[in-house]
This record gives C-alpha cells, sequence and structure tokens, in this order.
C-alpha cells in the first residue's frame, strides 16, 4: 500500500508542494534560506496549534489527524535538495541589482553609469516577464524636501529611458528614497557621488 506525505518547501513567504512516499502521512514543511542573506520566517498551523520556523532549513512536521502542535526539527540541506531537484530546478532565478550615479545636482548619469543601463536592459531581456523597480538617491546637500523630489526625478528620468529604450513602461515601478537609505553615511550637506544613484532591481 502507497502512502502519500506532503513536503512543503518554504522560501521567504513562497511555498511549493510535492508529494513522495513515507511511512506516516504528514504535512512536513521546510524554511528555505533567501537567496541574499535576509532572514525569513513562516508560521505553520496544524489543527492542535502551530510552529514558527525562522532558522533555516528548520523543518515541521504534522501528522495527518495528530493532536498538537507541529513537530520542529533540523532538515539536512544535501538531503531537501537531493529529495526535490525537480522542485529546486524549478525555481526562478533570484533578482539582479544595479546602481547607477549622477552628477550633483541633476539627473544626468556618469558615463560609466549609461554602460550599466545597457548591462542591466539585456539582462531583463534574458528573462521572460521581467520587471523592474527603480528607486532613486540623493547625498545630504540641500533639504529633505528637496532631495525627495530630486531622488523622484532621477528614478522617472531612468524610467522613461528604459522605455525609451524599449522596455514596456507598465513593467517598470519608479519611487523616491531622497536621503534616506545613505550608501555612505554622512554629515548634513556633504556632497558624497556615491549617495548619487538609482538602484535598480530587475526580478
Amino acid at each position: 500500500m502507497t502512502i502519500r506525505r506532503r513536503i512543503a518547501l518554504a522560501a521567504g513567504s513562497a511555498l511549493a508542494a510535492l508529494l513522495a512516499a513515507c511511512s506516516t502521512p504528514a504535512t512536513r514543511v521546510v524554511l528555505l534560506p533567501q537567496a541574499d542573506g535576509r532572514p525569513s520566517a513562516v508560521v505553520v498551523r496544524a489543527q492542535g496549534g502551530e510552529q514558527t520556523l525562522d532558522k533555516p532549513y528548520q523543518r515541521a512536521t504534522a501528522p495527518v489527524g495528530a493532536t498538537g502542535a507541529p513537530v520542529v526539527d533540523a532538515a539536512d540541506p544535501a538531503q531537501v535538495r537531493k529529495d526535490n531537484a525537480t522542485l529546486f530546478d524549478l525555481m526562478p532565478p533570484g533578482p539582479q541589482r544595479y546602481t547607477v550615479y549622477f552628477d550633483a545636482g541633476g539627473t544626468v548619469l556618469t558615463e560609466a553609469s549609461q554602460r550599466t543601463v545597457q548591462e542591466m536592459l539585456a539582462a531583463a531581456a534574458a528573462r521572460p516577464g521581467a520587471d523592474i523597480v527603480v528607486t532613486g538617491h540623493t547625498d545630504t546637500v540641500g533639504t529633505g524636501a528637496q532631495n525627495d523630489q530630486l531622488s523622484r526625478r532621477r528614478a522617472e528620468e531612468l524610467r522613461q529611458l528604459l522605455i525609451q529604450r524599449g522596455f514596456p513602461g507598465q513593467r517598470i515601478e519608479a519611487a523616491g528614497r531622497g536621503e534616506r537609505d545613505l550608501a555612505v553615511p554622512t554629515a548634513d550637506e556633504v556632497d558624497e557621488p556615491r549617495n548619487r544613484r538609482v538602484t535598480i532591481e530587475v526580478r
């Protein structure tokens, strides 16, 4: 007699299920690490309670029909990948990130950054259905309100540039963060070229 179990692999909030042979029917959830190393967690609920997985490769097991909270232990990473090779092969690639820089006080890209835009567009074109998030940033020269406006202009200018070069506008999101999230922390009114940037995420 063949009995099936369900294994759910969780990467951040994404869950994927598959079936395998087991002596006891159960639901199992394994938390996978984020590609960029950021922490993640998932709550596993059963009839008798719940458990939170917040460390990579933690596993929660809830036998079908059993009472009580799921049982948590540690799964072997190599075995998880071996047992679920097809699922891992189907996972989409992680986002690609780029940063472009601007001349002081305006929305003109540096020469090197214009080449980065071309590389980014080629990467986006290679991903079917890709979308792009552009986020503008400034240095600390000027008021907070002025820098909010400037960062939004930089993001929108780059969005328009990508549209002009053929990327669908409905798949580009633009936002400005002003002088928040400085790449290089500085005091106020400091001209720092590395903070005058737009970050681009292709996903």
